[in-house]
């Protein structure tokens, strides 16, 4: 169980530990969630939890805050999870971790408001229209309350925060880090060639070299939705991401049920790519639409055709905003290569809130020449 006190001195509102998803209905959970992010909704992170992505074995534990009115009414939320390692959050502080040890302080367990390996800027306080104060109120109240309390935990951190959040949260006592993502725009394209059109002839020339290096290599390429991608569809890519994160990743963490079980529950926010020789998938890439964005999260592949990984992860994801007239495409994190194709620079941000700890002069500094690194 966790270290928990609920608050309940923000406008009569209490903040209660929510440890299992599934104890919260879906449609009042969803009621919290903006269009634009399907990994918030509750089918994508109970999945999460039923099929074995988190959990306590995996260092993982949900410890999400449910924020309810006097009537008990949920009218907001955060997910979040007691942490026993860093992985999988991709705002990297090994380093801090390092440091602790180093002074015979325990890091772990932190907490972390994030979706789990997948690093997408988005709302993590969640609220029901009109509530939005009232909902961040009581979260910023929690946070001070926890850290002030005898909880074990060595801070709270919330990554890739949309502005919204970001500015409702944040505040004189927690730290700010910075890093850079690079998202696609869609200035009103009428087809890739109006795209391309726009970039500097260098550009341009590379990006259509590498369209016709995979049009040229006898691959079969097909989207799938969650409607029409079978069962042998996901198998057949959850073999190869297995293979992929085993092979140059690390730990694969999304099982072939997880896959199966949000193509049924989200299925027109499911983009399956997969490029075949013949009848057998070589590579496939997994995306998710919101209502306005799309997110690219997922490349899977056992071979290493020249400019595939570009065609599948950038190229037929450009050509479907287009098509679909999508306003921003998210390929996923890091990756200055995306640059010379067509993204943009795009600042992330992460907000830190530390238990009271020898280092916290040296990690603000530390914050702050971070910054400026990124900018």
């Amino acid at each position: 169980m966790s270290r928990f006190k609920s608050n309940s001195a923000v406008d009569k509102v209490r903040v209660r530990p929510v440890e299992r998803l599934a104890d919260i209905p879906a449609a009042r959970w969803d009621a919290l969630v903006p269009d634009d992010a399907p990994f918030l909704r509750h089918a994508f992170l109970e999945a999460l939890e039923s099929c074995g992505c988190v959990g306590p074995d995996l260092g993982w534990l949900p410890r999400h805050w449910a924020v309810t009115d006097k009537r008990g009414r949920l009218i907001g939320a955060l997910p979040l999870y007691e942490k026993h390692h860093s992985q999988g959050e991709f705002v990297f502080d090994h380093g801090w971790a390092a440091a602790y040890e180093h002074h015979g302080l325990p890091y772990y367990p932190k907490w972390v408001s994030a979706v789990p390996f997948t690093p997408v800027r988005g709302p993590r306080l969640l609220s029901l229209p009109g509530h939005e104060t009232q909902a961040a109120a009581a979260i910023a109240g929690q946070i001070k309350q926890t850290l002030d309390s005898e909880a074990a935990v060595s801070g709270i951190h919330l990554l890739f925060p949309n502005d919204d959040t970001y500015d409702r949260l944040h505040g004189p006592e927690a730290l700010t880090r910075h890093d850079c993502q690079f998202h696609w725009h869609n200035r009103d394209y009428q087809d890739f060639a109006e795209f391309a059109a726009a970039l500097r002839a260098k550009k341009r020339k590379n990006i259509l070299r590498e369209r016709r290096r995979v049009a040229e290599s006898g691959l079969t390429i097909t989207l799938y939705d969650g409607n029409t991608a079978g069962p042998e569809d996901w198998s057949q890519f959850h073999a190869l991401y297995q293979a992929i994160y085993r092979r140059k990743y690390g730990y694969p963490a999304f099982t072939l049920e997880f896959f199966q079980r949000i193509a049924a529950a989200m299925p027109d926010q499911i983009l399956l790519l997969l490029a075949r020789a013949s009848r057998t998938a070589v590579a496939g890439a997994l995306l998710y639409r919101g209502e306005r964005t799309l997110y690219g999260r997922h490349w899977a592949a056992e071979v290493e055709l020249d400019s595939l990984h570009f065609e599948l992860c950038y190229y037929r994801g450009i050509d479907y905003c287009i098509e679909h007239k999508l306003e921003r495409f998210d390929p996923g994190a890091q990756g200055e290569h995306k640059l010379p194709r067509g993204f943009l620079p795009t600042r992330t941000r992460s907000l830190h809130w530390m238990a009271e700890n020898p280092f916290t002069p040296a990690l603000a500094e530390f914050c702050e020449r971070e910054a400026q690194a990124v900018k």
